[in-house]
């Protein structure tokens, strides 16, 4: 009776191993998480102070002016992606000056979802970045404290060497049924938007090709009296040529429609860069841009400047793109205004060199020489000079330090035109620390 007792425990056992062993598998899948889901939390930490000295202050000149400040931005950004199917995004944002509670700002960089059905098509939707080529017509505009960012719709296709996006806004200020369309004062200064952008890269050719068209719609009249959206077109194109030690880019871009008020425009930009690097440590760059402006300006020496009345602008304008990394650091011919909104236009021409002479550290120096593009009445076209350098170093791949002092010489046409002081010296000194943490990713 024990023998045939133990024969059954036997078996018993041994189908009790077996069937545990069928379903370890499964049970172990059931431990693990959902297949397929990425998840992280990071952050975005920027704080930079500058030391400005000489310029104009509201438009008006105070001799020996002098600015010192803090400024800070903090960014806290969710991710998800779903396999290559879904993605979406969340970023919170806090800017502002040291000390500030007027001028600090707390509001939503980035908020999208992305679909992608396959065969290199996708659907993107919500409040997002808008980065293309580089980054001169649309960009991020990162060195401000609140970059750019667009309430848009974007579907696409990618793959086999061609990118095609097609993408567009349509902005309000309130959703009521009652109040109208008439927007001003938003997210950006169009009503509507709506481009175009396509990219080729040559396969095995380093080459590649870009075209953009583009249709902006902006709020003319005032509500209720006279309101009407009046459009204006961009139409260009941006080439790359990258062969080994080599990169060579050209763009153009042509401005044409009617602005707010209704004046005709017609403009045009076009750029020309030259990057050669020798070995890994060394680049050196030359380049060229040239803005339209419009002519034929009374140019007094003190007072409003004459402006005479203009049929056609031809002042190019391009109010969506990445602008610190053009035409000198200071910003102070073509992001700033001209005193009476004066646009004479700009003609930038630069020559610089980065070195990298340790992993993680990097000195970037440039020479430029800014002249109007329009000739002006009784000023000459050459606006000044201005040398810049800038250190960096990064301490750790998120966490880097970086400083720059830039200095600029002026002409007495940027006295006549900038009302600047009558030593016509700029300089300004900036240091600033950037951390971008991952706190949290998981698969």
């Amino acid at each position: 009776m024990s023998s045939e007792k133990d024969t059954v425990m036997k078996a018993l056992k041994t189908t009790a191993i077996l069937t545990l062993m069928m379903f370890l598998p499964a049970l172990a899948r059931a431990q693990e998480p959902a297949s397929g889901h990425q998840f992280s939390v990071g952050a975005d930490i920027l704080q930079r102070g500058e030391l400005r000295f000489g310029g104009t202050a509201a438009g008006s000149v105070v001799e020996g002016d002098m600015a010192a400040f803090l400024l800070g931005r903090t960014r806290l950004g969710l991710s998800y992606k779903w396999k290559d199917r879904i993605e979406t995004a969340f970023t919170a944002q806090f800017s502002g000056t040291w000390g500030s509670r007027d001028a600090s700002a707390l509001s939503i960089y980035e908020a999208w979802a992305q679909f992608n059905p396959g065969l290199g098509f996708f659907i993107k939707a919500g409040r997002q970045n808008l980065s293309y080529d580089d980054q001169r017509i649309f960009g991020s505009d990162d060195w401000s404290m609140t970059g750019l960012s667009h309430d848009a719709l974007k579907v696409g296709y990618e793959g086999y060497g061609h990118k095609v996006h097609l993408f567009g806004a349509f902005n309000q200020n309130v959703s009521n049924i009652a109040g109208g369309t008439y927007y001003t004062g938003g997210l950006q200064p169009y009503k509507t938007m709506a481009a175009f952008w396509y990219r080729y890269e040559i396969p095995r050719f380093p080459l590649g090709i870009s075209l953009l068209a583009m249709d902006v719609g902006m709020q003319g009249g005032t509500k209720d009296v006279d309101e009407v959206i009046r459009h204006q077109q961009i139409l260009g194109a941006f080439v790359s040529f990258r062969p080994a030690r080599w990169n060579v880019e050209a763009a153009y871009y042509h401005q044409m429609g009617k602005d707010e008020n209704g004046l005709p425009i017609n403009a045009w930009m076009a750029s020309g860069k030259v990057v050669f690097s020798p070995s890994g440590k060394v680049s050196i760059r030359l380049g060229y841009d040239y803005l339209s402006g419009d002519s034929d300006f009374a140019t007094p020496s003190s007072g409003m400047i004459g402006l005479t009345q203009h049929k056609v602008i031809r002042g190019f304008s391009s109010i969506y793109g990445s602008h610190h990394q053009f035409y000198g650091a200071m910003d102070f011919f073509y992001v700033s205004t001209y005193v009476g909104g004066f646009t004479p236009g700009l003609q930038n021409s630069y020559l610089g060199c980065v070195w990298k002479p340790l992993p993680g550290f990097s000195v970037d120096a440039a020479y430029h020489f800014l002249a109007t593009a329009a000739k002006l009445r009784n000023a000459d076209m050459p606006l000044g000079h201005e040398a810049e350098v800038s250190v960096s170093y990064s301490f750790l791949p998120n966490l880097s330090l970086s400083l720059g002092y830039t200095f600029m010489r002026g002409t007495e046409t940027m006295v006549v035109l900038k009302r600047t002081t009558d030593k016509r010296e700029l300089h300004w000194a900036w240091i600033m620390l950037r951390y971008t943490p991952t706190f949290f990713r998981t698969k």
